[in-house]
């Protein structure tokens, strides 16, 4: 199943399959999401879904049951 997942600040939406990785999406789309430790701990990937949920890209894929996603990436210039 596709899911479309839209990638904001930059306004990028690009078709996803469900259970994919959100940095492969992300990468795949052009877009760049900071990394540190690509376990979820250290939190330099953290992004915002459909303005509610926040996660670690590096640790989240693609959900079930969803025909679109918006995903805020955030600018933190410490990263």
């Amino acid at each position: 199943m596709s899911v479309s997942i839209r990638f904001l600040p930059e306004d990028i939406t690009v078709a996803a399959t469900v259970g994919e990785p959100l940095l492969d999406v992300a990468d795949r789309a052009g877009v760049s999401i900071p990394t540190g430790c690509l376990m979820g701990s250290c939190h330099a990937c953290t992004v915002e879904l459909d303005g509610e949920e926040i996660v670690r890209a590096c640790i989240y894929s693609v959900p079930p049951g969803r025909q679109q996603l918006t995903v805020n990436v955030f600018s933190d210039p410490t990263w």
